[in-house]
């Protein structure tokens, strides 16, 4: 019977009643249905295939696409990149010798200190700008465009009643800031001594200190003396070769507007910049030299810093990578016990144009020219300073 038939296994033989057609129309069927199976089984194990092998090249080329990023964000955060690394409101101090209540001259003085805040808002330029707008309705379009050249290196104002602010005390060798009208090519050595952000603290190390000792009794230090203050800027410059590249500090003064015999002594300008180099802590001054810190005091820096700051481990360099390195990133000056070299660039506004670039110069001449008309006490209000206990009269000129 044909339902049988169809059900049973196939033979070669074929019974009188069965229809030709039928059995060959049935073969064909089963030899489609055979091809069919091959072909979903020839299809189905390359499809698997691809797709496994599709799987793995994507997940290694995620994983390479990855690792490159990382190191590349590492890399960056150290690079040497152009333009303003900082900017904000600089500070001189003088301390003067044990036991010399009033300082005539500089053998009176014993320490000079330069006080950096930094600003953490944004420009003095883009501050207000519909009231700023008011403000210089009638001044030159030209001096206007000057100062918005210059503008991502101009401060905002400083607040007066915050008593939170980021800082660093920065000691200077020989007692006076490097001339570079007189001494071009004569650096001097400076130090990062306190780093923090309570001015408090900031306060109790200015202020006078009596102390006693074995040999001599009591003994007193007086508080240090306000010599200047003004505002600055921290650029990267970028040269024609990587060792050409630069990071100058350029500021300019607010108070005092005229130099007296105080701030000439001490080697303030009412403008000037100099070239920042941080030397490598690894690093050891020659033995002709009496200079730097002695180890246990020398700054700590991270693997990082070390690798792709100083170049430590870098082929064809020494094991400790270089001895001095620009100021790449402005985290560098954020540890006690940080050396820097200190080397004199240009003095006045267009020096400073021309060490910080884009009209730089011209914006931190204006924005203390604004600010020059502060009141004294108005400053001691900005560091959180009670001003009966630091003199004042340097600002004047006047030694005290």
């Amino acid at each position: 019977m044909p339902v049988e038939t169809r059900s049973a296994t196939h033979t070669p033989s074929m019974s009188p009643s069965e229809s030709p057609p039928g059995p060959r129309r049935r073969m064909k069927k089963s030899e489609n249905e055979d091809t069919t199976v091959q072909k979903t089984e020839v299809k189905m194990e390359p499809e698997v295939g691809e797709k496994r092998e599709a799987l793995e090249l994507e997940t290694a080329e995620e994983t390479e696409a990855k690792r490159p990023k990382i190191e590349e964000a590492d890399t960056n955060k150290y690079a040497f990149t152009p333009g303003v690394i900082e900017r904000g409101h600089i500070y001189f101090f003088y301390r003067p010798k044990v036991q010399h209540e009033q300082v005539h001259s500089m053998d009176d003085v014993a320490k000079l200190h330069v006080l950096l805040v930094p600003s953490s808002s944004e420009p003095f330029s883009m501050q207000g700008e519909s009231e700023q707008s008011k403000d210089v309705s009638g001044a030159d379009p030209d001096e206007m465009n000057l100062v918005a050249q210059g503008a991502d290196a101009a401060p905002a104002p400083e607040s007066t009643t915050k008593d939170k602010k980021h800082f660093r005390l920065i000691i200077v060798g020989k007692k006076r800031l490097p001339d570079p009208e007189r001494e071009k090519h004569a650096p001097i050595w400076a130090t990062v001594i306190f780093v923090g952000d309570n001015l408090h603290d900031l306060e109790e190390k200015l202020g006078e200190r009596t102390y006693e000792t074995k040999t001599r009794g009591t003994r007193h230090t007086p508080p240090v003396r306000l010599a200047g203050r003004g505002v600055y800027a921290a650029v990267n410059s970028q040269g024609n070769v990587p060792s050409r590249n630069a990071t100058h500090l350029g500021y300019h003064l607010s108070h005092p507007i005229e130099l007296g015999d105080v701030q000439k002594a001490l080697g303030i300008h009412i403008a000037s910049s100099f070239v920042i180099q941080v030397k490598n802590p690894k690093a050891e001054a020659p033995a002709s030299q009496r200079v730097g810190l002695p180890k246990s005091r020398r700054a700590i820096y991270t693997e990082d810093v070390m690798k792709h700051v100083f170049g430590r481990g870098e082929k064809g360099r020494s094991s400790i990578g270089l001895r001095f390195t620009n100021c790449n990133c402005i985290e560098l000056l954020d540890h006690e016990g940080a050396e820097l070299l200190l080397i004199p660039a240009r003095t006045g506004t267009e020096g400073n144009d021309q060490s910080l670039g884009n009209g730089r110069g011209e914006a931190l001449e204006e924005v203390s020219r604004c600010e020059s008309e502060e009141r004294v006490e108005q400053i001691f209000k900005e560091l959180a300073f009670n001003k009966d206990r630091f003199p004042a009269e340097p600002l004047k000129g006047e030694w005290a």
